[in-house]
């Protein structure tokens, strides 16, 4: 084997990295920024405790799957990987969701004056009311 045909199959891509483009780079950017207005614009309208959480986290993950697709070049990456960050973000969506579910059950007794505390359930009542 001479010199000039062990270099002729070496390369210096190894296909570890993807270089994102700047336009992709800016469109990214940009509509970050926008959701970013958008959600200062969201909080000013008030369409109940419920459906403003739903716009907060529908932003929120709209904004991080954003990150993790272009900046962190997920997009570029094997599916598999792609496959496995879903599923964890549908995961926390069921977990967080169980839990929003079931707050309605222990609300009352979280919002109360010190001066009129609620009635508990269980235990001595109170002789102030």
């Amino acid at each position: 084997m001479t010199a000039a045909t062990t270099t002729e199959h070496h390369a210096d891509d190894h296909g570890l990295a993807h270089t994102a483009t700047i336009k992709t780079l800016l469109a990214t950017g940009g509509t970050l920024l926008v959701l970013t207005l958008v959600t200062v614009l969201a909080t000013k309208i008030d369409f109940g405790a419920n459906i403003n959480l739903a716009i907060a986290m529908v932003i929120a993950v709209t904004k991080a799957t954003l990150v993790i697709l272009f900046f962190m070049h997920l997009r570029y990456d094997k599916l598999f990987h792609s496959v496995i960050f879903v599923s964890a973000i549908l995961a926390a969506s069921l977990f967080v969701g169980f839990t929003l579910m079931d707050s309605s059950q222990y609300q009352p007794t979280n919002i109360w004056t010190p001066d009129r505390p609620p009635v508990t359930p269980i235990g001595p009542h109170s002789t102030n009311g």
